[in-house]
């Protein structure tokens, strides 16, 4: 029971003294794009430096009239945030790399594209320190790279139109975050 004891205040004091380096993050956003369910986790190291890691998964499809529509994506993203003050607070700039795998369609046409996007980002936001671990984060970025993409009839026919690859720039990190700080 000693034993359990001095585990249990050496957790506590680990977390005391450790506040204020991790994150858990989720973009409010991206529920609102057909409920992309995402998460990031950030690590302080250093005064003015945290690195991140996130992963983005929609599975949905959604009835539109007698179509379907898809927004549907897998994305791994990793990178680091620099903060002028201090980090988890105020004005932040960050670069990120990327990789999706995504199926988008039957919006504006029964058309769908599916493929897979690499590539890096660069963004940057404020946080606002709503108490000792909840944040807000907004903010704003754009991505580019490398796009291998099948351009398909409609979304279940499989009736392929085509087929190529292209260099892209697309809007990313539209963020309005909650952020929990450890």
């Amino acid at each position: 029971m000693k034993n359990l004891l001095s585990a249990a205040a050496g957790l506590f004091l680990w977390v005391v003294v450790g506040a204020q380096n991790y994150s858990v993050t989720t973009n409010v956003l991206d529920y609102l794009d057909y409920g992309t369910l995402n998460v990031e986790a950030s690590c302080g190291i250093a005064r003015r430096w945290t690195l991140l890691a996130g992963v983005k998964y929609n599975p949905f499809y959604w009835q539109k009239g007698d179509a379907q529509v898809a927004d549907r994506q897998r994305s791994v993203e990793a990178g680091a945030r620099f903060w002028p003050w201090h980090i988890y607070s105020g004005w932040w700039l960050g670069g990120k790399l990327k990789w999706q795998e995504y199926n988008f369609g039957g919006f504006s046409s029964p058309a769908a594209s599916e493929g897979d996007r690499y590539g890096g980002g660069l963004s940057a936001g404020y946080t606002f320190m709503l108490n000792t671990h909840l944040n807000l984060d907004i903010g704003m970025g754009l991505w580019g790279g490398y796009d291998k993409y099948k351009v398909y009839e409609c979304l279940h026919c499989g009736r392929m139109n085509g087929e190529g690859e292209k260099i892209f720039i697309l809007p990313n990190d539209i963020l309005l975050t909650i952020s929990y700080i450890f």
